[in-house]
């Protein structure tokens, strides 16, 4: 298995097209693109699709606990699979980027992101990738939580789509190793 890439939300209808399931939104965008099919796995606690192709080999997953614990079922996936944190991209929304905007990070602190929280203390470290997707801020930290946990307006939501796109766009050079090249173009918009 090449790289493990996990998109994090919250499990649940009440919740599928909120902000926080940006995640989400792009693990199964990437699955949809290469007609890989969703697995339940008991054990982890999550669902997980597979994507093989002689060049690479993909293992998708969505952790099924909420947000706050996305970190054991990533954690369990990648040391069945002897992934290591660096060959690990998280998914995620991002506050501090605007819709329409997505950047590749390596490492670094959670940012107050409880599911990266949660996957630091699960890995025991921070280097693994990111690929933060912006949804924006409500404009005071009060009202973060209802905001996350809410829907975006339609110009909010075709402009989280766009960032989707624009990263499913550059991730074969990013998983190839072309990681600059990568963040280069997606990062110049």
């Amino acid at each position: 298995m090449d790289w493990l890439i996990a998109g994090l939300g919250n499990p649940g209808a009440e919740y599928a097209k909120t902000r926080h399931n940006a995640g989400f939104c792009f693990v199964q965008a990437l699955a949809t693109q290469h007609a890989a099919s969703w697995r339940w796995e008991k054990s982890w606690k999550a669902e997980w699709a597979r994507i093989q192709r002689p060049d690479l080999d993909l293992l998708l997953v969505q952790p099924q606990d909420f947000m706050n614990r996305s970190g054991a079922p990533v954690q369990q996936a990648a040391a069945f699979y002897r992934i290591p944190p660096a060959r690990i991209l998280i998914v995620h929304d991002e506050l501090d980027l605007a819709p329409g905007i997505a950047r590749f990070k390596w490492a670094g602190g959670h940012g107050g992101h409880n599911g990266l929280r949660d996957l630091d203390r699960a890995l025991g470290t921070r280097d693994y990738w990111r690929l933060r997707i912006g949804i924006g801020h409500p404009g005071h930290k009060d009202r973060v939580v209802d905001y996350v946990l809410g829907r975006p307006t339609a110009a909010e939501d075709a402009e989280i789509h766009r960032a989707i796109s624009r990263s499913l766009a550059v991730l074969e050079d990013f998983l190839g190793g072309k990681q600059d090249a990568a963040m280069k173009t997606l990062h110049s918009e």
